[in-house]
Parts: C-alpha cells; structure tokens; sequence
C-alpha cells in the first residue's frame, strides 16, 4: 500500500447515495468457481480503474486515511468536499501505485473539521498521461466530534472461515448490508480479516444436504505461503458487494489476531502442518503482515509493514479506543501455569505503551479493542493454551499474571469507564468481572463483550476461568462445531454513547439486525 498526502451536512442521511460510487462498481464476473480475480479487465478506454473500491480508516477529529486499489499504475488523487456536489473540492495529491504495493495506496487527509461529513471521490490517473484518469469511486465518511456528541460504532471479526466464503445465492456477505444500514460512526474490526490458512472450496454439502457454493479464487484453493497468495486471500473479501458498500460509507479501525496467518501461531513457531511448505510462522507473518498492510489503512502501519498495529484512536471526548495486539508480541502458547511471565500476550512494551495511554486518556469511556478474550479458555491441542486465560480459577498464573497487571493498574490510577470487546471465539456473549467472585481481586469491576463470527464456522461455548471472576449473563453460540452461516446466524455488536447524559448502551445483535442482549452503563460509575 503505498502511501501519500496533500494539501455541513446532518448526522446522516447516507444510506441510499453515499455508497453509489462503491456499489455499481464492474468487478470480473465470479460464480460458483470463478477464475483468479487477480486482475480486472481493463476498462474505460484503457484509464486505471478502482474495481475493488474505497475505503477510509483510523479518522480523527481532523484527519483520515483513505484506500484504493488500481488494476494497473496509477497516481491517486482524492478530492474532498462538505457536500456530494463536490463544489469547492479540496484535491489531495497521492502516490503512485505500482506492482510493489500490489496496486494499492493510500491518501492521508488532515486538516478536516471536527465533526463532519466528509464526502470524497478517488480518481486514479495514467502516470505518464495525467488527462487519462479513470472513473471516480466515492464514499464519505463522519470525523470525530471535539464536543460531546452521540456516538454509534460497531465490532465483530472473523471473515471467510472454516471454507464459508461468499455465496452469491445467499446474497453474499449479508450481514456488512445490515450493519450498513445501522449507519455506525466506524466500525472495530477485531481480527482474522481473512482466513489465510483456510481455502475456499467451490461446494460444500451442509448436513441437511443442501449445497453452500462459494465464489472461488485461485489464490483460495490453497493455503496463503507466498506474498502473493496472502494478498489475494485479502483481495478476495473485497469480491464481495456488501462489504465494498460498507468500505465506502463506515471508517474502520482494524486490528488483526492469528488467521491472517495460522491458526494459533505465535512468534518463533515451527509448523506441524502438511498443507505447508514454508514452516518457519515468522516468514509467513512478514509476508501476511507485509499483505494485511496493504490493504487497511492503518495510520501506525506502513505499506512495507514496518510500524505497529496496536495505537490509540480518539473519539472527541466520550470516547477513546485502545486497539491492541496479541498476536506478534506473545511468548509460545504452552500449558500457561508460570508463576513469572514479563511477556505474556501483550509483551512487555506493549502493556507500558497501555498503561501509559490509559493512564493519560481524558475521555468518559475507555474501549479496550483486544483480538482475543479475557477469561474465555480457548485451547491450543489437548495442553497447551491460546488466549489469557488456562483453566485454572486460582491466582494468577502465565499470561494472567500481565492482565493482573494491568487490572491493578486501572484501579490503583482511579481510571474509570473501561470495557473490552472482541471477536475470536465464533459465538455471541457478554462477561461481567467482579472482584468478589474472583481468585485475584485487586481490580474494579468491568465488562467484556463477545460477538462475530462475520462469515465463518460457528462453534460451541468455551468454559470460563475463575481467575478474574466471570458471570456471563448472555450466551448463544451452537451446540457443535463449523456450524454453516446458512444454519446459524453471523453476529455483530453495537456500541452507542449518548452525547448528553455520557450513557453507554451494547447492544449484540444478529444478522438481520436483530438485538440479542443490551446492556447499559453509566459514565465515570465503580462497580457497575
């Protein structure tokens, strides 16, 4: 993703236009097995084209990212305006776009009022022939306000899992078009954007014997090794019409967890995988990072992967979200019962860089975007463990000696309005965490919320580890595992801040929209 920068409208009323540009965009044709959509046709007289769309990510009170991707050289150029006339226009010159980035770029934007809409276009332009620019894609997108304000954002994760991919005869991606609809503010990817170490068949016979039949590409009939076959796992999402719709109108904040690699892998891992030739998982998370930041605008990343996903994104004063890693920085996933762990999930960096931000946020609410759970027990094979929490309800052992850490920290620097969010576990649900039910205790009270997946297998519930003390008010995940999308709702969850009273409502939610479990909580309150 190469990378460049140049030089009043209601809340919304975006539902039926603003997404225009994105949706009648002329993408190869797929059926149930497509050929490679590695490279669109050429169209408009042989100008550069934006086939895969726009999107925007990690926008501020005064700034914004913007992406494309061309199906050839292009120069990027973006145009910004108040209204969908573009009249007055601001032009944003950005950069080149060539094979090195995989065609894909992006434009940074600053200096925009707080708090509005900004509607913009993308043009891409032959290099040597400026004149010969291609049709423009828009989309727009809200920045955050300087002011209290109400606030609707979304998140959930887990992408083209377990082979369920697009299916054109169920409508594709169905639940971006919902959760389109809802009109968020931007929505928090929580990770495993793709499924690198899953291919996509062309059918699958669901236990009923109906047949799910998925659009299929060369690079997702094997496993991703190469550079190459990692982008195309994340080209091909972008297939989809819904979920280039929704690029066009929602800003992301995206963070990435172990799909985009392998499943469970963590730094140093040799692979016991004979679907894999390249067995050392460091090689394949450089090439997967070095895809994955090609193709999500992410303002701590550059296109050559070098910089880091974890960051801070501030909402005007209600709200900032802390989005985090667990993935690169983790030891070795193992029984986890170590009495002294400075590395833990986090890596010792990592929760300073936490603690610090946390410790100087000013806003009303503190939302911790984790990738993986807290006190869910997710395994790695019949020993080892994945995610923070092992099993054990006693003190603190292994990766919950950090979260202890970090706990602690929250209550001792009297930081208040913290809840965590996250995908991961392929079902919908809600833990309260209470001091008083807990083996460690030196914490206040906080909630975490549990919804995805967004197109994968569902799966049954995990147990909870005692440790921290959950109570789960709210479950609904199936009773076996690889559950179709055709037979088990996709899940995604909701998040909106009353700009008067400070309130925070989580709504979970299903496909189609409907509310599954709400909880509302009270601004700068202990406890609750």
């Amino acid at each position: 993703m190469a990378q460049g920068s140049g030089g009043g409208v209601g809340r919304r009323a975006l539902l039926q236009g603003a997404a225009a540009g994105s949706a009648a965009l002329a993408l190869p044709a797929v059926a149930g097995a497509a050929p490679a959509a590695a490279a669109p046709a050429l169209v408009h007289g042989g100008r550069p084209s934006a086939d895969w769309g726009v999107q925007a990510g990690d926008v501020t009170a005064s700034s914004g990212l913007v992406w494309t991707r061309s199906d050839r050289p292009a120069r990027m150029v973006v145009q910004t305006a108040a209204t969908e006339s573009f009249r007055n226009a601001r032009t944003w010159h950005g950069p080149l776009l060539g094979p090195g980035t995989d065609f894909t770029g992006v434009t940074a934007l600053h200096g925009l009022p707080a708090g509005e809409q900004i509607h913009y276009r993308v043009l891409l332009a032959d290099p040597d022939h400026p004149e010969r620019a291609g049709e423009p894609v828009t989309g727009t997108f809200r920045t955050a306000p300087d002011r209290r304000e109400d606030i609707r954002f979304l998140w959930s994760g887990d992408l083209a899992g377990q082979g369920w991919g697009i299916n054109p005869e169920r409508g594709g991606y169905r639940v971006f078009e919902d959760m389109r609809r809802r009109n968020p503010d931007f929505f928090v990817c929580s990770g495993d954007n793709i499924y690198a170490d899953n291919p996509i068949p062309e059918r699958v016979t669901l236990p009923d014997g109906r047949i799910w039949r998925n659009v299929t590409t060369a690079e997702k009939s094997k496993v991703a090794e190469t550079l190459a076959e990692f982008r195309g796992a994340f080209r091909y999402n972008l297939l989809d019409e819904n979920l280039r719709r929704f690029n066009a109108q929602v800003p992301t904040i995206t963070q990435w967890d172990d799909h985009e690699v392998h499943n469970n892998w963590y730094p140093g891992q040799l692979l016991d995988d004979d679907r894999y030739r390249v067995k050392d998982v460091d090689v394949l998370s450089a090439r997967a990072m070095r895809a994955f930041s090609e193709y999500f605008p992410i303002r701590t990343l550059r296109p050559d992967a070098r910089g880091r996903v974890y960051r801070v994104l501030r909402h005007g004063p209600l709200l900032d979200v802390f989005v985090l890693d667990m993935r690169r920085y983790r030891n070795a996933n193992s029984p986890d019962r170590q009495t002294d762990d400075p590395q833990g999930i986090l890596g010792a960096e990592q929760l300073r860089w936490l603690k610090r931000e946390l410790s100087r946020s000013q806003a009303v609410w503190k939302v911790i975007a984790s990738d993986m759970p807290l006190g869910l027990v997710v395994t790695d094979g019949p020993a080892n463990f994945e995610a923070v929490a092992q099993g054990d309800p006693g003190a603190p052992l292994g990766r919950e000696l950090q979260i202890a850490e970090l706990l602690r920290h929250i209550k001792h620097q009297r930081i208040t309005g913290t809840l965590w969010l996250t995908a991961d576990v392929h079902y919908t649900s809600a833990q309260h965490y209470a001091p008083e039910r807990a083996a460690f205790k030196d914490f206040e009270p906080f909630w975490e919320f549990v919804s995805g997946p967004l197109s994968a297998g569902g799966f049954p519930a995990v147990k909870l580890d005692g440790t921290f003390g959950p109570e789960q008010p709210f479950l609904k995940a199936p009773d076996r595992a690889n559950v179709s999308p055709a037979e088990s709702p996709q899940y995604f969850g909701e998040v909106e801040i009353d700009g008067g009273s400070g309130e925070l409502t989580v709504r979970l939610r299903q496909e189609g929209g409907e509310v599954l479990f709400t909880k509302t909580l009270q601004p700068g309150r202990v406890g609750q």
